[in-house]
């Protein structure tokens, strides 16, 4: 279950999270260091919980396994907040909450009486970040979007691909988009809550992915802004305006090892070309001593390219003749910062994460069964990170949260049963 050393830092914040896929993450990245998370679903369960894979490729409101990794440590209520009942259920939650994560579409909560104006008449604290695709105004407020749209639209796409552009550019996986605005909604709620605890007043934040990804293009934006130049995509390197050499070898056991530009510095120049001559791959060391910098690269000066070029296949001789993980450690040893490409069995079994207890295991008593999860991104040593149990079942909390934490009657929510508002 993780370690726990002491109280998570969030444990008092208590956070309602309604809307949809784009703001999973920056609910659960809250919950997970202690935040008591509470996710208002439709009564026939958030779309997410059809998503494959499934446990045992059965389907099922609580088998998908895209679910469980976005919704641990939450608990779940349904809620019909259309019906004018299931608004005045939302209101009496959101006078109890710090916080509201809210990926509805824009205008969505205000055209029911729950936007932030609504709410925080009657909890001046509350913090409430609003994540969609474009933000809450401007001429695209109401597009639609995607990951993978968004990734496309926003920028990161254009730097992505292969070094044949007739080859379309290429989106890269997991969700990034969804998670990049995710992590400044969570930036954005942590700084409002500070703010809070200054002036005991909360805010509204408006979270847009489209903008989010925009600013994180690396140095594509800015070359463009500053020096009016565009870069270009290249395989499994940097994209980059002045092309660079080939970035991966493939190793004698098949997988890759992206070695980036071999040598950063004049230091390791020289260790690398000591280790390749002890390979027995350089036949006139003089032809190699020259050291091609970065800014020589930079400049894009022919004999630095050249010389590069020249390394870049040696490297691959090199490679093809030793096991990746014997290249990455040798490098490793060297200063060199190279590192292999992992599958995601593999990364779970690195000797490195095991031995800072990355993967944990999570129950699912109602499985009978442990399962392995992805473990902390951080560590916090007064207040751990710790995945508490795994994601809800559907209405698994209903009672707790109706019953004990509103204080309804066991007759009020029967009645709400019966007209389908939970």
């Amino acid at each position: 279950m993780g370690h726990d050393t002491g109280n998570s830092v969030l444990e008092d914040v208590r956070v309602l999270e309604v809307g949809g896929e784009i703001g999973a993450w920056c609910g659960k990245l809250l919950a997970d260091m202690g935040a008591d998370v509470v996710k208002v679903e439709p009564c026939d369960g958030d779309p997410t919980r059809t998503y494959e894979p499934f446990y045992g490729n059965e389907s099922g409101p609580d088998r998908s396994l895209f679910f469980w990794h976005y919704n641990t440590n939450k608990r779940s209520v349904t809620l019909d907040i259309e019906s004018e009942s299931g608004q005045q259920v939302f209101r009496n939650l959101a006078n109890r909450a710090d916080v509201i994560v809210d990926s509805a579409p824009p205008g969505y909560l205000p055209s029911l009486g729950l936007g932030y104006g609504d709410l925080s008449a009657s909890n001046a604290s509350l913090v409430m970040a609003s994540i969609t695709p474009f933000g809450q105004d401007g001429p695209y407020r109401d597009f639609a979007s995607t990951d993978l749209t968004a990734l496309a639209f926003g920028g990161p796409v254009w730097s992505c691909g292969y070094d044949d552009h007739d080859i379309p550019p290429v989106r890269g996986g997991g969700n990034q988009a969804y998670h990049t605005v995710g992590h400044y909604a969570v930036i954005g709620i942590m700084t409002a809550l500070v703010h809070r605890q200054f002036t005991g007043t909360g805010q509204y934040i408006d979270a847009n992915m489209h903008a989010a990804l925009n600013i994180t293009t690396e140095a594509a934006t800015y070359s463009w802004l500053v020096a009016g130049d565009t870069v270009q995509r290249q395989t499994g390197r940097h994209a980059s305006v002045i092309p660079t050499p080939q970035a991966q070898v493939l190793c004698k056991d098949g997988r890759y090892v992206n070695v980036g530009i071999g040598a950063r510095t004049e230091e390791q120049w020289f260790h690398l070309l000591a280790w390749m001559e002890e390979e027995g791959l350089v036949e006139n060391l003089g032809e190699y001593l020259s050291y091609p910098s970065r800014e020589a690269m930079r400049r894009g000066d022919p004999d630095a390219m050249a010389q590069q070029r020249r390394v870049a296949e040696t490297l691959r001789k090199m490679a093809a003749k030793t096991d990746s993980y014997d290249l990455f450690t040798r490098a490793q040893e060297l200063g060199f910062q190279w590192g292999i490409i992992n599958s995601p069995e593999d990364v779970l079994n690195d000797p490195h994460f095991k031995a800072r207890d990355f993967p944990v295991e999570v129950e699912h008593p109602e499985l009978g069964e442990t399962f392995v999860y992805p473990g902390a991104p951080y560590r916090l040593t007064k207040s751990p990170w710790r995945i508490a149990k795994r994601a809800p079942l559907l209405g698994e909390h209903n009672e707790q949260v109706y019953l004990g934490d509103l204080g309804m009657t066991e007759e009020c929510l029967a009645e709400l049963r019966a007209e389908g508002v939970v």
